[in-house]
């Protein structure tokens, strides 16, 4: 064979390699329409890199992880803020589906003052870290029931046909031990130093509610009338309260904590009311919106 013959050959099968190393590549398809295509109408992607055992900023099952593209076009999990908007929670069940006393409030009249309530079913989960000044979206639909004394039974309803007043909100504490919520302090002021809501707010008070024993900021305060006149029958469990509301905070790790309380003009009849917060399901997002 001559040489001219063989340069001849050898171009063909260097033009035969650019094409093909420059063609579109399909995955489930002989005919891919992008760079990349993989088809299929349930296909996935999987990068381990993104899952949450390596990467600290997936959220986790329960909730919605953004995945970005960098300036370098790698995808990633943001947790820088430069994105603008960043969802820090999202979870179906918030707090633990129990009716002890870690999530029970004492009617108290019409005295000021809420009561601190319920755990976060997964804490870990709960706290979230802001790495610069936001703004923070709460928005929160929150279960509760509620009998005439300590034991939660269908057959103890309250009958009296008084009017009650249930009020929920929301409030921050700054995380100090990952293994304990309450163990931070409650946050009373926004980023700017002015009390969140009007506050400061009583978020504790003692048994005779007579004394606060400390205070904070609420956020999306909200209320549901309740009554019933029949001991044996109407509704006590699964009821609900929702808000939404906003505030600035700075940089930190935080976890968001429930306050309740029980109103009613006349605790004479039947006294010893007690309301669960959160024994069913119970859906909290908080999205943070930097803006510097």
């Amino acid at each position: 064979m001559s040489l001219i013959m063989n340069r001849a050959i050898l171009i063909i099968f260097l033009l035969g390699f650019s094409t093909v190393g420059w063609a579109q590549v399909g995955i489930n398809t002989n005919t891919p329409q992008q760079t990349l295509d993989v088809a299929g109408a349930t296909a996935e992607v999987r990068v381990d890199g993104l899952n949450t055992t390596n990467n600290a900023t997936n959220l986790g099952t329960g909730s919605t992880t953004r995945v970005y593209a960098d300036a370098n076009g790698d995808l990633t999990l943001d947790n820088s803020g430069v994105a603008g908007f960043r969802l820090l929670v999202d979870s179906e069940n918030y707090l633990e589906d129990v009716q002890s006393p870690r999530n029970r409030v004492t009617q108290v009249g019409t005295a000021l003052g809420y009561d601190i309530t319920a755990y976060p079913a997964d804490f870990a989960s709960a706290q979230f870290t802001l790495t610069k000044n936001a703004i923070i979206e709460v928005n929160y639909s929150v279960s509760w029931s509620i009998y005439k004394t300590l034991t939660p039974a269908a057959d103890n309803r309250i009958g009296d046909g008084d009017a009650r007043v249930i009020q929920t909100g929301v409030y921050f504490r700054q995380v100090t031990d990952p293994s304990d919520p309450y163990d931070g302090p409650a946050i009373i002021n926004d980023v700017d130093g002015v009390p969140i809501n009007g506050g400061p707010w009583c978020i504790d008070m003692n048994a005779s509610a007579t004394t606060c024993l400390e205070t904070g900021g609420i956020l999306a305060l909200n209320g549901q009338f309740y009554n019933n006149k029949d001991s044996d029958d109407g509704a006590y469990r699964d009821l609900r309260n929702a808000g939404s509301d906003y505030v600035k905070l700075g940089p930190g790790t935080y976890v968001a904590l429930f306050v309740c309380r029980v109103y009613v003009g006349d605790v004479g009849g039947t006294g010893a009311v007690k309301l669960y917060l959160g024994p069913d399901d119970d859906e909290l997002q908080i999205i943070a919106h930097y803006y510097d």
